[in-house]
């Protein structure tokens, strides 16, 4: 999928992306991840918290925080050792960049701190896709979300050894992605997504099955 950068309008869609520099891994632990959403989730308001300031909370509390206003609307994400994939709606003039600005320079700080390294650890500037038609706006969700599969299967594309029941039951539990949150998942994580935009993209996310093997099809065709 190709991307490009382009100037972003409030009220629209788009598909944020970054990796980290030379490919490297960005996230080496469980609490690497849980990190990011704390950090995906304290990103996301007009009064931006200062994250040591709550360095004794449980991840659990973290998303209590009063974030004040949100500035972009999160409709879904997914971390994947090396990069994170992003579907965030423009709700402030300006929003998505400061967000990703934030989020970026967080997550590095914490990042080197704990690893006693210094430099970028992402790509700048972001890539980011305006989802700029209604068939695009239906499958980005997806998109976003399927990307964990390769976790369980990197081959899944050309075909899963796995049957679709399995992968449909992992990609429910891995918790590093709101794939769960749109399939019944209850969990505090939830409070990162944008609960208007929750009803929105649900209206166009068919079953999980079903979009697994929509999937598989699509890739198949390509093969």
């Amino acid at each position: 999928m190709g991307y490009r950068r382009e100037p972003i309008e409030v009220g629209e869609w788009y598909h944020c992306y970054n990796r980290g520099i030379d490919k490297r891994n960005v996230f080496d632990s469980e609490w690497d991840c849980k990190r990011f959403l704390q950090t995906l989730y304290l990103s996301n308001g007009e009064d931006t918290p200062n994250r040591k300031n709550f360095d004794h909370y449980t991840h659990e509390k973290i998303f209590s925080v009063d974030r004040g206003e949100p500035i972009v609307a999160i409709g879904a994400y997914c971390l994947m050792p090396n990069h994170f994939h992003l579907l965030l709606q423009e709700i402030v003039e300006g929003g998505i960049s400061r967000f990703m600005h934030r989020l970026g320079t967080s997550y590095t700080m914490y990042f080197n701190e704990k690893n006693q390294r210094v430099g970028n650890l992402f790509y700048k500037p972001f890539r980011s896709r305006h989802v700029g038609t209604d068939k695009y706006f239906r499958h980005i969700p997806q998109y976003v979300h399927l990307n964990a599969a390769e976790i369980f299967d990197r081959q899944w594309k050309k075909g899963s050894k796995l049957t679709l029941r399995v992968i449909e039951d992992r990609l429910k539990k891995y918790p590093y992605s709101s794939f769960p949150d749109y399939y019944g998942a209850s969990r505090v994580e939830r409070r990162i997504l944008d609960e208007d935009s929750i009803k929105l993209l649900s209206e166009t996310i068919p079953n999980a099955s079903a979009v697994i093997q929509d999937a598989i099809d699509y890739y198949r065709t390509l093969a």
